[in-house]
Order: C-alpha cells, then sequence, then structure tokens
C-alpha cells in the first residue's frame, strides 16, 4: 500500500495555488497550518513554556498562528522574529499576535520548548553565522524542539544540510512530506515527522511506503501457485542461503537453489540442484547475484531466462551497462557503490538519480542506504521509512534480495514486490534488535509478517 505523499517545493507550491485557485485564501492555509503546528506541539510537549522562533516568510506566519493557539491554551508563549515580515500573511498574523515580541538575537532567553519557523522549503543557502549561533544555542538549550514543515537549514528537495542543524524531536509537515524528510542527512535531523492536513489536495507519484497488502493465499493452491523462487549460487555459497531461505521465510511456496556443490547451510525444505533450466515455466522469480563473485557466465545465463528477476551484488557489477536490461522483467537492488559503477554520474538529487536509472534501464530500482528509494521507470517513487541503523551489516542485502523474490514470485506487480520487501525487511530488522545478524533478520520475516495478518 501506498503511505504519505511527498512532494519536492515546486509541487507543494502548486498545489498550494491550485488551493488558492478553489478560493482558500493564502491567510486560511497560514491559520490552518498554525492551528496544527500548535496541537501537534502541544499534544508532544505538554503546556512547556514555548518560544517561538519566526523568520520573514510564511513559515515565519506559521509561527506567530501557532503562538497564538498556544497562548489561548494556556502555554506561556515568547515570540523572537529574525526580521521584519516580507509577506501581506505574514504581517497580518504577526498584527494578530498580541503576546511578547522581541527580536532573535544572541542574548535571547532560552525556553524549554522551542519551535523553529525561521525558514521553510525554499531554502537554497545556511544560515548567516550569528544566526546559526543564536538558533543553535537556543535549540541546545531546549528540553523539546519542533520544526515548522521543515527544519531551517535544510534543503527541501536534497535532503542536503546547507548549514549545521539541530536535532529535532518533531517536524510537523504540512499537506504532504517533503523529500528531506526522508533523505540522508536530513531525515536524521526531523526526529518524529507528523503530517498536518492544511486544507490542500495533492496528488503525486511519490510517497512514504506503508505496510504493504500482500496477495492472500489461495486455499485451493500448491508450492507452485503459491510462487517458486530459483535462486543461481556463485563464488561464496552462504550469500545465496541466505536469500533463498529469506524468500522461503517470506512466503515463497518453493525455493530451490542451482549449486555445483551442496550448501550446508540451507534449510532442508529448499531444493538443491545440480542444475536446471532457467526457462522453466514454474518459475516465478530468478534470483541472481548474491556471492556470484566472478562468475560472469551465471548472469549471462540468468539473462536468457523469461522469467521475473532479482538482480544484486555482483550481478550488478557484471551488467556492465544499463541497456542490458531492456526487456528484462527486472528488479536490480543496487548500493552506492554498485549504481555508480552500472549508471555512472547521474546528476540530480538522490531521488532524481533513481528515477533517471529506472528509466534509463527500464527496471525498477531499489537504491538501497540509509535512505532507501524505489524507483519505477514509470515515474512511481517510494521512500522508505527510517530504517534501524544496525540494517548496515553483512549479508542483510542479500536478504533484502530473497524478501523481494518471494514477493515477485508470489505474484506481485515488480514495483509493488519491491516496495513490499523494503518496507519488511525494514520491520523485521526492528524485530530482530539491535544485536542482530543476518541470520537473525531471516529469523523475524515470519513475524514481521504476521504483524500484517
Amino acid at each position: 500500500m501506498t503511505g504519505r505523499l511527498i512532494l519536492t517545493a515546486t509541487a507543494m507550491r502548486e498545489a498550494e495555488q491550485a488551493a488558492i485557485h478553489s478560493g482558500t485564501s493564502v491567510e486560511q492555509l497560514m491559520e490552518q497550518a498554525g492551528r496544527a503546528l500548535a496541537e501537534a506541539a502541544y499534544r508532544f510537549a505538554g503546556p512547556l513554556p514555548a518560544l517561538v522562533l519566526c523568520g520573514p516568510g510564511n513559515n515565519g506566519g506559521d509561527g506567530y498562528v501557532a503562538a497564538r493557539f498556544l497562548a489561548e491554551r494556556g502555554v506561556q508563549v515568547r515570540v523572537a522574529s529574525l526580521v521584519e515580515p516580507k509577506t501581506d500573511a505574514t504581517r497580518q498574523a504577526r498584527k494578530a499576535w498580541a503576546g511578547s515580541l522581541e527580536p532573535l538575537t544572541m542574548n535571547t532567553p532560552p525556553s524549554p520548548l522551542v519551535i523553529d519557523c525561521l525558514f521553510g522549503t525554499g531554502m537554497k543557502r545556511g544560515l548567516e553565522a550569528s544566526v546559526l549561533q543564536a538558533f543553535r544555542r537556543l535549540c541546545d538549550e531546549a528540553s523539546v524542539r519542533v520544526a515548522c514543515d521543515i527544519p531551517s537549514g535544510i534543503e527541501s528537495d536534497t535532503g542536503a544540510e546547507l548549514s549545521e542543524v539541530p536535532a529535532f524531536d518533531m517536524t510537523v509537515a504540512f499537506g504532504a512530506l517533503k523529500p528531506a524528510h526522508r533523505l540522508f542527512p536530513a531525515m536524521l535531523k526531523c526526529g518524529r515527522v507528523v503530517l498536518a492536513d492544511i486544507g490542500i489536495a495533492p496528488s503525486a507519484t511519490w510517497h512514504e511506503l506503508d505496510a504493504p497488502a500482500l496477495p492472500p493465499l489461495d486455499p485451493g493452491g500448491h508450492k507452485y501457485s503459491r510462487g517458486m523462487v530459483h535462486a543461481l549460487a556463485g563464488q561464496m555459497p552462504g550469500a545465496i542461503a541466505l536469500s533463498a531461505t529469506a524468500a522461503a521465510r517470506s512466503g515463497a511456496g518453493y525455493v530451490r537453489v542451482s549449486t555445483s556443490r551442496p550448501i550446508e547451510s540451507l534449510p532442508k525444505a529448499i531444493v538443491q540442484m545440480d542444475s536446471a533450466p532457467v526457462n522453466d515455466e514454474r518459475i516465478g522469480c530468478l534470483l541472481v547475484g548474491p556471492g556470484l563473485g566472478d562468475i560472469p557466465q551465471v548472469l549471462t545465463l540468468a539473462m536468457t531466462s523469461r522469467a521475473p528477476k532479482v538482480i544484486d551484488a555482483d550481478g550488478i557489477t557484471h551488467l556492465g551497462e544499463p541497456e542490458r536490461l531492456k526487456g528484462q522483467d527486472a528488479i536490480i537492488t543496487p548500493h552506492e557503490g554498485e549504481f555508480r559503477t552500472l549508471f555512472g554520474e547521474i546528476i540530480g538529487s538522490k531521488p532524481e538519480r533513481a528515477l533517471g536509472a529506472a528509466k534509463l534501464s527500464g527496471a525498477v530500482v531499489v537504491y538501497k542506504g540509509p535512505d532507501t528509494l524505489v524507483a519505477a521507470p514509470d515515474g512511481r517513487l517510494g521512500f522508505a521509512p527510517p530504517a534501524p541503523a544496525w540494517l548496515a551489516s553483512a549479508g542483510t542485502g542479500d536478504v533484502l534480495a530473497g524478501m523481494i523474490a518471494a514477493m515477485r514470485a508470489r505474484g506481485m506487480p515488480a514495483f509493488e514486490a519491491a516496495t513490499a520487501g523494503v518496507w519488511l525487511h525494514g520491520r523485521a530488522a526492528e524485530i530482530a534488535g539491535p544485536a542482530m545478524i543476518a541470520d537473525d533478520l531471516v529469523a523475524a520475516i515470519p513475524k514481521a509478517l504476521a504483524a500484517l495478518a
């Protein structure tokens, strides 16, 4: 299932303009945003004395409105403004604020709750040194930090830190999430991201991944109808063993491995074969790459198969050029180094690079990292929710490849199979805990699946 929508700064402005053309004023949008910010901050922090930092644009206007609503709830509120408002709506919001107003300087007294409304999604350069120093000090001395739409100092579309950004406890996004909420390194500074409805109706092909809707099991089905995964072993059998076991644990009805030598670590339920036809019509998904090593002919064999396929690790390296994927029903799962090896230096943000790679290759691209993205050639883009840092360990990518292969073999379309695998991978890691190794991740898959029932 698709989750919360994600909009670039340009797309968000277009959605706001569409709402304005439909009869909603800028002032009404600001009132909705400020009210939502105040409500979220109050629910999160309680009646802590608050300091709202207001900038010159509409983010500052949201802050003045939020201050007013917090004061109405009995919260002790101070507002510190950076400069005079530069928009009519912000000037009106400031005029409606009847409480204290002070300049934002190095001498501004701290407060237990800081609400950052300095700059929003249009930011293209870092904060000035004096402003940054005051901003960081107030955030450092606060007990709770809340950001309005996006923390000041972050570029909305790329997730880059334009200047040093304090870590916030919560960010209240308006109308839709922004790419930076789910891109590294900005995602680490946003804290909990909540989404507030401000009365716009955006549409987008970018979204945050949510719990997937898996195909129901057919009571009259059999192992082949549930989906067969055929994996091709290489020089390092342990990797393909992880992948194949993950595929079996993820609901594939039948998993078999082509291997020239027995793999002792494979469960007995997984069939090992010295050779098997890669064009067996019963294959739901072919898996190649984990542990492949320097045997490019195995990939060449896989590419002759008409079956849907997942290509990972060394399989990606041996592709040589992305055009080789044209006409293949393929999902590829590169990390940063493998991505650059196959696609070179695609210019743009990580979302733009992922989509460019998918269009160039015709494959669904799972662009792995702390901010994993799933891109489809038709322009759809899924952003993984933050996953545990302990996923960065040996073998976890092999597990992911097997999980995606199982979803594809079960009949899910390529993009949906990839997004389901990525979401479940993160959930299984949460269940496995910080001391996990890849084997523990595989063992946690059934619990992650059970949570979807």
